[in-house]
């Protein structure tokens, strides 16, 4: 499990509420600025449809979970410090939650749609503040912030790859080690952004770049949050108006954080990202409990989900463009060598091959892998052939 998905935003916007209901893992949360100062580090799941169903068979997941339609798949989760204009300067907690985001495949930046807090995350009343302005705080002070690490050790690097007769997209890898940023992301940015060793860039030519890398390597979702809220809902058009092409996505965290609570109580059927609810101990709900779930039931009417399931999804499947692969060592039961069928399954860059998944399971089947078996087609899938998404695959080595 190396997928890592960032959640950031303005001070006080809901990021704690999310990051608690998309992982149940116990956050501090408050109606103030900086409630989160320290990242939290959690686990959620993505889904996948069960292959195992089409099978006739039970899975038995290693990780995760399957409740025979979808398959949960556990991906890290990282709830970091708030922000607010001008970070970069030092303004709040200055660039600390940049440097928390900096191993991110990709970022879920939330918002509140409301309009409900102020620059600071001051509460204000609602529709009095504009949480597009929101979006552009934090791709701004991640631009200003990559720009400056690229101009403080620009000269340096520079240098010795002139007199090492570097590429420049070499000088930028090494500057930018450490950030999860490869180097043909970087190559794309620079054919939008071109730079030169002969000189160094100006400022201005930083920030471009910054802005064009960063879309590229460390890609934003919008998660529309607080849209319980009426005033969230004018706003939302707005949002996708003024945002495009940022996919942005309608979110009520603390409907999701009540509706995994509930389950979690035995008092209702859900699962993350289901589309209604089941109330199975009705006499021991609260007055209170019922009216909240009844609110959270017309909210899934109107939308369809709480939203939070969709942002992690549209990360790792819309954006990052990820796939599902389920190894196995016997193709015939669809198991590992102890007999557990579907034990694993492995979320894979688009164009992952056979080798790469062996080096996913291990270093050393890696380096000893011949082909693969689809276990469904009992076909053999040559070492560097592309995988497909939800395919059963058997890794054959040397001995």
């Amino acid at each position: 499990m190396s997928l890592l998905i960032g959640i950031c935003g303005k001070t006080n916007v809901g990021k704690s509420t999310f990051f608690a209901a998309a992982t149940l893992a116990p956050v501090e949360i408050g109606n103030r600025p900086f409630v989160t100062i320290k990242p939290n580090h959690g686990i959620g799941y993505v889904r996948v449809p069960s292959v195992c169903s089409k099978l006739g068979l039970k899975c038995q997941p290693r990780e995760g979970f399957c409740n025979g339609k979808y398959r949960y798949v556990p991906v890290k989760l990282l709830d970091v410090a708030g922000l607010v204009r001008d970070a970069h300067k030092g303004r709040g907690l200055g660039n600390q939650f940049l440097d928390d985001l900096r191993r991110s495949d990709v970022n879920i930046v939330v918002v509140d749609a409301s309009g409900g807090t102020d620059d600071d995350g001051n509460p204000v009343p609602p529709g009095t503040h504009d949480p597009v302005e929101d979006v552009r705080i934090v791709i701004e002070e991640f631009t200003q912030w990559l720009a400056s690490i690229l101009d403080r050790h620009w000269d340096k690097i520079a240098g010795q790859a002139r007199i090492r007769r570097l590429k420049v997209e070499d000088v930028i890898y090494q500057i930018l080690a450490g950030m999860n940023i490869r180097k043909h992301q970087i190559l794309k940015a620079l054919s939008k952004v071109s730079l030169s060793l002969s000189s160094k860039p100006d400022i201005k030519e930083l920030l471009m770049f910054s802005k064009t890398l960063l879309s590229v390597s460390k890609p934003v979702i919008i998660a529309a949050n607080k849209m319980d809220i009426p005033q969230a809902r004018k706003n939302y058009k707005l949002l996708v108006e003024k945002l495009k092409p940022l996919p942005v996505i309608p979110v009520s965290a603390e409907a999701e954080l009540i509706l995994r609570k509930a389950s979690s109580a035995g008092l209702i059927e859900y699962y993350p990202g289901d589309s209604t609810f089941k109330i199975v101990e009705n006499l021991k709900l609260t007055s209170a409990q019922k009216k909240a779930l009844s609110i959270v039931k017309e909210f899934l009417s109107i939308f369809g989900s709480t939203g939070v399931q969709k942002c992690l999804e549209t990360a790792a499947f819309d954006i990052l463009r990820l796939k599902a692969v389920f190894p196995v060592e016997n193709e015939t039961k669809y198991s590992d060598k102890e007999g557990n069928i579907l034990p694993d399954v492995f979320l894979l860059e688009k164009d992952s091959t056979v080798k790469d998944l062996a080096m996913k399971i291990h270093t050393e089947l890696g380096k000893k892998a011949l082909y693969g078996i689809d276990a469904e087609t009992k076909m053999r899938v040559g070492l560097d052939e592309p995988l497909k998404h939800l395919q059963i695959v058997k890794v054959v080595s040397a001995a």
